[in-house]
This record gives structure tokens, C-alpha cells and sequence, in this order.
């Protein structure tokens, strides 16, 4: 017989406590749960629809993309001309407030720590792009000096061939480059409709790059590089026997018949083009002269560094930074007044000759101030590859820059040296710092490493931060400066070397400022040359091509220099707030582990620690 057992008071209580626990419990659960599962649910839908719609960002984030689903055809972006109320920016704004409205419905108060850090990047993300979107044509695509006409044969030469079906996609890709740069041509024809077209000497320089990228002897010969490094891809995978011979023959006959029947007259349409528009242009001055140029200047500094900073406080930190400098330069001249005269740094003082005998030794020397990278298999597979600039390119490179790897393999890293003007010792020393170790290299594989072992949000590997990026590696390229020094035993050279750091910095904190002073304050030419003049740099020639670049490249230092400087200031944050238990490693660590962010995350997150 069933005995009913009455309950006492406290069993009563204690019961119904531990009910309403549960039910709490199980509700808060629902809750989490549930916007977790929101918030992944956005930025796959993110992640997919950023990379399914162009096959080179595709291609070089995965290695691999059919084990994340993706199995659509390969495209290419293309810009479509304008129909009415209608365009490809419109539809750009409106996925970008539908990505906003569907943040807002999650609290970030419910997600974990990562990725309630990744909603608050995100949110900031999309909403300064979003303020962006109204600046229509103001974006630059094809800029003279790092626009898609040479940057597209940078990527093809580059693409990797881990299967027959990479080199299927690549052929694809070129079958493409037609309707791709007659978007492009589209889109810089409104521009000029809307009196934002490029400077006749802009325009000149593309007109030039379009001619001799594509050159025609090169291509009837069969030795232009997009020849060349296909071959030396297929080469490779028919030495592992992923290929046959009689493929290799038959998609080599493809390539070159893409180039000389899509690619090449891609170029010459674009030539074409712009020889039409060239005129057209009513600004060669900085994009304060533009209808809407100072508040798109401010919004293009923001995106590009991702420092939150005012114009202002930017100005004030670039001032004071100069100053320093210059004060530590001429304390440094006082000390060794042969550095201001006679005295040049000689090689011979240079232990090391080849760029491979660089990297390792800042390998070593770097292992005091950095963390190792996470374990795991896969880090201990990572290596280099230190390739030269294809001559025909040289014009149009940077004097060296490192290509990201996908981040299911990271395995391989290429770093190129543009040798049109062969660097001293020095130079290439801290140059291979800026691009490799401590630099990009060791930055990008570092953080994807730690990120791919903590299941770290998908959409992080997509928001771009060039602060971040390049600031780090002017902070590092800063730093390898001492371990040069450790090289030598002579003093007096030990004081060149640091001399060339406080010149660069002086060189590098001088042009951010122009940045400002042009395109947001309206400095002129003649007002550009008398500033640079106070600064010793008398040759006009010199002069108008920093303005000129300047002008065409728009926060491009600042997005270096500012970056650096917002580093020394996250630095100095850490110091003042972990006292005694600060060290350069852990510092570092903290910087890598937290991933590319803007800098409020950084300070944020730093204040959490």
C-alpha cells in the first residue's frame, strides 16, 4: 500500500527552491542556447555569402573549400551598371543593415566570451560600414599604385594548384577577367559622371600599367610570367601524379589561349577606356576637394586603421611622436657627429647575406620577446618560400610582401622581394622582420593557428583590420632593429642602425601627417613642398611624387604609422596595468591571442584581463 509521506516546511521550501532553480536553469539554457545558436546561424550565412561570390577570396582563405560546403560555381565579382534606383551598392547596404538587424536580436550578455567579443567587432564592423556604404564613388579600385589591374596578375601568378580541379577554377577565373574588368570600367565611368573620376596623371599611370602588364612579345612568346608560374604549377602536380602529360599539354594550351583571347583584350579595353576618360577628373588634389571628401576622409581613416580616434587626437599623437623622434635624432648626431657626414653603413659589418640566413636568425633572436606558436601537428609543418618580383612587375610591387595562406594550410608562406632596387643588409634585414618573423608571417599563423584550436567564430577570419596587420609589423620591423644591433660589435654602426629606425619613423610620422594635412585640411603642392622642404627633403621631383602618392593613396601611412603607434600605446596600457608581471612575451601573446581587431577590442579586452 502506497503510504503518502507529508513533507515538513524546510523539505517544502528546499523542493520548490530547487524547482525554481531548475526551471531557471533550463530557461537560462533555452536562452543562451538560443542566441548562440543565432549568432552562428548569421555569421555562417556571413562567411558563406562574403566567399561564395568571389572564387580568389575563396581560394585563398580555404585550401579546401568543399569540406565547408561550398560547391558553387566559380565566379568572379562583376559591377553592374546602374538601372534606376538599383546597384550593386544598394544591394551591399541592404545586406549590411539585414546583418545588422539580425545582430541586434542577440545579446551578447548570452554568448560566450569569444564570441560576444566577436558580435562586438562585428557590430562595430558593420555599422562603420554601413555609414560607408552612402560614399558611392569615392572607393578607388583601380589606384595607380595598388589597384586590381596589377594586383589580379599578383593573385593569379600566386594561385595554388593542390588538385586537377584548382587548375579547372583558375582557368575559369581567366575565362572571367573579361566581364570582371568591364564591371570595373563601368563602375569608374559613373565615377566620372559624378566628377569622381581620377587625375589625368592617375589615369596615365593605369593607361601605362595595362600596356605593359599584359606585354604582347611576352605573351606571343609564351615567357610572360602568367605563362611561366602556370607551367611551373603543373609541373608539380605532374610530378606527384595528379596529372598526366597530355593534361599538362592541353590545359597549357588553354592558358595561353585565355590570356592572348580574354585577358590581353581585357587590358586593352581598360587602356581604352580610360584614354576616353582621361579628362574627365576635376580633383588632382587631396579628397577634401571632393563634394563629400572630408567626412568620407574620416571615414576611410577609421575603416582602414581601426583606431576610433578623432582627426584631432591623431594629429596631436603624430606630433608629439615626431617630435620625440626627431629630438632622439639629434641627441644621436650629437653623440656620433660622423652619422650626419661621411660616415655610410658598410654590408661588410652584416653577418648575414641571404634572406633565408635573416629569417632564422630573427627566428632566434625573437624567441626571448615572442611566444612559440600553439602546439599542434600542424605548426610544426610550417615553412617558407622566398620568391623574387617577376621583372615586368617590379614597377607596380611593393619592395616586399607576404601572401597570406588559407587557413585550413598554413603550411606554406611566400615572401616576396621586389630587387629593382636592391636593398642594403639593413634594409632587408628589417624587412624580413616586417614581412616574416617577427612580422606577418609569424602574426598570421600564430593567430589562425590559436584560433582554428579554439573554435573561434568563422566571421573573425573576414573582418579586416590594416592597423592591426600592418601596425604590428612596423611595431616588430621596429624592434629588429635592436636585434641588428646585437650583430655587430662597433658601436658606431650599432648608432647607424638606430639612426636608420629614427629616420624611417621621422619619414614614415612626416607622411602620415601630409595624409591628414592633404586630404583633410586641402594642402596643396606648393604646400606639401614647403613642408617637406623644412624637413630636408629640397629635390621638387621628390617632393611631388610623395604628394602624388599621397593623393592617390589615401591613409595608406596612416594605416602603418598610426597602427605602430596605437601598438606603443596598447603596450604602455599593459605595462601600467600588469606592473611587475609585465614582460614583451606576455604582451605579445595577449595581442596574438586576442586576433585581428579594431583597437577599441584591444583596449577593451586588455582592461579584462
Amino acid at each position: 500500500m502506497l503510504q503518502i509521506k507529508k513533507w515538513s516546511l524546510k523539505q517544502r521550501l528546499l523542493f520548490f527552491g530547487l524547482s525554481a532553480f531548475a526551471i531557471a536553469f533550463v530557461f537560462t539554457s533555452i536562452l543562451f542556447t538560443s542566441d548562440s545558436r543565432r549568432f552562428q546561424a548569421l555569421t555562417e550565412d556571413l562567411f558563406y555569402s562574403e566567399l561564395s561570390g568571389n572564387m580568389l577570396n575563396l581560394h585563398y582563405t580555404l585550401a579546401y573549400p568543399e569540406k565547408y560546403g561550398f560547391t558553387d560555381e566559380v565566379l568572379l565579382p562583376s559591377y553592374g551598371a546602374k538601372s534606376g534606383s538599383e546597384s550593386d551598392k544598394d544591394g551591399a547596404t541592404t545586406g549590411i543593415q539585414s546583418a545588422l538587424n539580425r545582430l541586434s536580436k542577440i545579446s551578447p550578455n548570452r554568448l560566450k566570451e569569444d564570441d560576444a567579443y566577436a558580435y562586438q567587432l562585428l557590430n562595430r564592423y558593420l555599422t562603420l560600414r554601413l555609414s560607408g556604404s552612402s560614399y558611392e564613388y569615392y572607393d578607388e579600385p583601380l589606384s595607380p599604385s595598388s589597384g586590381m589591374q596589377s594586383g589580379l596578375p599578383i593573385l593569379l601568378a600566386d594561385y595554388t594548384f593542390r588538385s586537377p580541379k584548382d587548375v579547372e577554377d583558375y582557368l575559369h577565373i581567366l575565362d572571367q577577367t573579361d566581364t570582371y574588368f568591364d564591371g570595373l570600367i563601368q563602375y569608374e565611368k559613373e565615377k566620372a559622371e559624378h566628377g569622381l573620376f581620377m587625375s589625368d596623371s592617375a589615369a596615365g599611370d593605369v593607361i601605362e600599367q595595362c600596356c605593359s602588364i599584359m606585354d604582347k612579345e611576352a605573351l606571343s612568346r609564351g615567357t610572360h610570367f602568367l605563362h611561366t608560374t602556370f607551367e611551373e604549377r603543373l609541373d608539380a602536380l605532374e610530378q606527384e601524379g595528379s596529372i598526366s602529360k597530355e593534361q599538362k599539354a592541353q590545359w597549357i594550351s588553354e592558358n595561353d589561349r585565355l590570356l592572348t583571347t580574354v585577358m590581353a583584350p581585357a587590358y586593352e579595353r581598360m587602356a581604352d577606356a580610360f584614354t576616353v576618360l582621361q579628362g574627365s577628373g576635376l580633383n588632382d588634389k587631396g579628397l577634401c576637394y571632393f563634394p563629400e571628401g572630408s567626412s568620407y576622409y574620416e571615414y576611410l581613416l577609421a575603416s582602414a586603421t581601426g583606431s576610433n580616434r578623432s582627426i584631432d587626437e591623431i594629429k596631436t599623437l603624430l606630433f608629439e611622436n615626431f617630435r620625440e623622434n626627431f629630438t632622439a635624432m639629434a641627441s644621436l648626431l650629437g653623440q656620433y657627429p660622423q652619422l650626419a657626414s661621411a660616415f655610410t653603413n658598410s654590408d661588410a659589418a652584416f653577418p648575414y647575406v641571404t634572406p633565408e640566413e635573416m629569417l632564422d636568425d630573427l627566428k632566434n633572436r625573437m624567441a626571448a620577446d615572442f611566444p612559440p606558436f600553439p602546439e599542434s601537428e600542424e605548426a610544426e609543418q610550417i615553412h617558407y618560400t622566398i620568391k623574387s618580383v617577376s621583372p615586368s612587375m617590379e614597377d607596380y610591387c611593393s619592395p616586399a610582401y607576404y601572401l597570406t595562406p588559407p587557413i585550413d594550410d598554413m603550411s606554406g608562406n611566400i615572401i616576396y622581394i621586389n630587387h629593382k632596387n636592391s636593398p642594403d643588409a639593413l634594409t632587408l634585414y628589417t624587412t624580413l622582420a616586417h614581412e616574416g618573423y617577427p612580422g606577418h608571417l609569424y602574426q598570421t599563423v600564430y593567430s589562425q593557428l590559436y584560433m582554428n584550436q579554439n573554435n573561434t567564430s568563422c566571421i573573425r577570419y573576414l573582418l579586416h583590420y590594416g592597423g592591426y596587420v600592418e601596425g604590428w609589423a612596423l611595431y616588430v620591423e621596429n624592434l629588429s632593429y635592436d636585434y641588428a644591433k646585437s650583430l655587430v660589435s662597433d658601436p658606431l654602426t650599432a648608432a647607424w642602425y638606430e639612426a636608420c629606425r629614427l629616420n624611417r619613423n621621422i619619414q614614415l610620422c612626416l607622411y602620415s601627417m601630409l595624409d591628414i594635412a592633404i586630404h583633410y585640411e586641402g594642402a596643396t603642392l606648393s604646400k606639401a613642398q614647403a613642408i617637406l622642404r623644412k624637413a630636408g627633403i629640397t629635390d621638387p621631383k621628390a617632393a611631388s611624387a610623395i604628394y602624388d602618392y599621397i593623393v592617390e593613396e589615401p591613409v595608406n601611412y596612416l594605416k602603418y604609422y598610426l597602427g605602430f603607434l596605437e601598438f606603443l600605446s596598447l603596450r604602455d596600457t599593459a605595462r601600467n596595468l600588469w606592473g611587475d608581471e609585465f614582460s614583451l612575451s606576455r604582451f605579445h601573446q595577449f595581442v596574438l591571442e586576442t586576433g585581428p581587431s579594431d583597437f577599441q577590442g584591444l583596449n577593451d579586452k586588455l582592461r579584462l584581463r
